[in-house]
């Protein structure tokens, strides 16, 4: 039997003639050759011949789905607010307005488009999508304090990322992260995340004197959701789950109304980067990089983590035969660097990481990166420039309720599903232990070095690895990351060790 090349390694050609038999055209059939919709979707998984740095063309190499659409309505969804969150919170210590945050936003929205088309459409199949880095938001009003300067912060961002890319830093790191230690990572970060979208729903039904709604509209959610699972339409939660929500809230009497009218926002990178224009920092200096430099390695730090929770789900969800078409990691490292150091020279306040709204509900319904891609940019391009569809995407009961059913709670299926065997509930109830303690990075990297020292977990894959896997590099990225924290001031009770960010 012939073994595929794997899809980061350079293709054959010196038979050309094998190539077009294997080629994706040549094998892909109809769906209506199948039994079940599952069957032709997974078939189009096994077949994909992904190329790197080679172009990548849709109905040469990839189809556009239905499904497609899904995971490129719950990626724009989850980008409008992340970067809404992340701009808000750089914005409202300067004195900027909601105005403000919105049209960067937008702008954002449409840089973004660029780069996913350019590197996961088109000659990156394999690189998620570069989206926005979550776990960044409690941190910036940290930077803010201390005079930090988001030009700055991205390009230092982008020039780590970018290092760690090129030397296999981040697939490295990946390897060297056991099943209960990322299991218990994902179950951490979907039973967060589920819990504060909960509280931001109640909270926003609270405020407007409507607290039933949230609590009809999770109900409604949770019952969504256990049908779809039992008719095995599980891709189909997202647009049901926001449908619901939105028709539930507005039924009962919750006040909405579009605000956001069509146009385009400011495309001049010197109006944002202005003294007096934008936002009214004026270019970085010097000081400006040094201030942000902890936490910017703190940030590329925490991809590993992050990229390595999106592969190993879409692992769970493909059928066999299909890691040609998974996600690399260090080309998704390669390509969110690349947008960073764009987006920050541009203007853009995000600052971004392995897109988690994209990539989980992609999985869900065994839908490659590529064709999502492309249709996530269009969806990006639509909501900068509409307006409108902003409007409906930061309303909290769809929101919320798309984040739950997109995004967390997959990931709490996905990390119990990685603890079920081996020893691996050990490494896992410590990384929880440890994050609630600090920070999912402090977490992982702590039980990282525990698992591999084979204090914890299997003893048997600790006694397999090298010097360099066991303690080395584990040991490393263990005091890098906690002196890093030390510095800033993340370890609770602990004084940041530098007085500018004492607060």
């Amino acid at each position: 039997m012939s073994v595929t090349p794997k899809g980061n390694e350079p293709e054959k050609t010196s038979a050309p003639h094998v190539d077009d038999a294997n080629s994706y055209q040549n094998k892909h059939k109809a769906s209506s050759e199948f039994n079940t919709r599952d069957e032709y979707l997974e078939h189009e998984l096994q077949i994909m011949q992904p190329k790197r740095w080679r172009p990548n063309l849709p109905f040469r190499d990839y189809r556009f789905e239905f499904e497609d659409t899904i995971p490129a309505m719950a990626g724009t969804i989850g980008k409008v607010v992340m970067v809404g969150a992340i701009a808000a919170t750089f914005a409202a210590p300067l004195g900027l307005s909601d105005a403000f945050v919105l049209e960067n936003v937008r702008y954002e929205l449409l840089i973004v488009s660029i780069f996913i088309i350019l590197f996961s459409g088109f000659i990156l199949p394999t690189a998620n999508l570069a989206g926005t880095h979550g776990p960044l938001i409690p941190l910036i009003p940290i930077v803010v304090a201390a005079g930090g300067h988001p030009m700055a912060f991205g390009l230092l961002i982008g020039a780590f990322g970018f290092i760690l890319a090129i030397t296999k830093g981040g697939s490295l790191l990946a390897r060297l992260t056991s099943k209960g230690v990322c299991g218990g990572l994902i179950i951490y970060l979907g039973f967060i995340g589920t819990i504060s979208q909960v509280k931001k729903l109640f909270a926003w039904a609270e405020a407007i004197d409507m607290a039933h709604i949230a609590f009809i509209v999770i109900l409604a959610t949770i019952l969504l959701y256990a049908l779809l699972e039992h008719f095995k339409k599980r891709w189909l939660a997202v647009p049901l789950s926001c449908l619901i929500g939105g028709v539930v809230a507005f039924a009962l009497g919750a006040p909405f109304e579009f605000n956001t009218a069509p146009g385009l926002p400011n495309m001049n990178p010197a109006y944002w980067w202005g003294e007096n224009t934008g936002w009214m920092l004026g270019l970085p200096t010097l000081e400006s990089f040094v201030v942000v430099l902890p936490f910017a390695v703190l940030a590329v730090a925490m991809w590993s983590p992050d990229f390595l929770g999106h592969q190993v789900f879409q692992k769970i969800s493909y059928p066999q035969r299909t890691e040609k078409v998974q996600m690399n990691i260090d080309d998704t490292m390669l390509s969110a660097s690349v947008r960073q150091t764009f987006g920050s020279l541009a203007g853009g306040a995000n600052f971004t990481s392995s897109w988690g709204t994209y990539i989980v509900p992609a999985a869900i319904a065994k839908r490659p990166i590529p064709a999502g891609a492309i249709l996530t940019a269009v969806f990006c391009i639509i909501a900068g420039l509409w307006g409108y569809p902003m409007d409906l995407a930061i309303w909290q009961p769809v929101l919320c309720v798309a984040l739950i059913v997109g995004v967390f709670i997959p990931l709490l299926e996905a990390g119990m599903e990685m603890t079920r065997e081996g020893k691996t509930t050990q490494s896992a109830a410590i990384v929880v232990f440890a994050s609630s303690l600090v920070n999912p990075a402090f977490g992982w990297s702590l039980t990282m070095l525990l698992d591999n020292l084979g204090l914890i977990g299997c003893k048997e894959r600790s006694a397999n690895l090298t010097k360099m896997s066991r303690w080395v590099i584990p040991l490393i990225m263990f005091v890098i990351l906690t002196t890093v924290m030390a510095i800033v001031g993340m370890l609770p009770g602990i004084p940041a060790l530098m007085a500018d960010f004492r607060h």
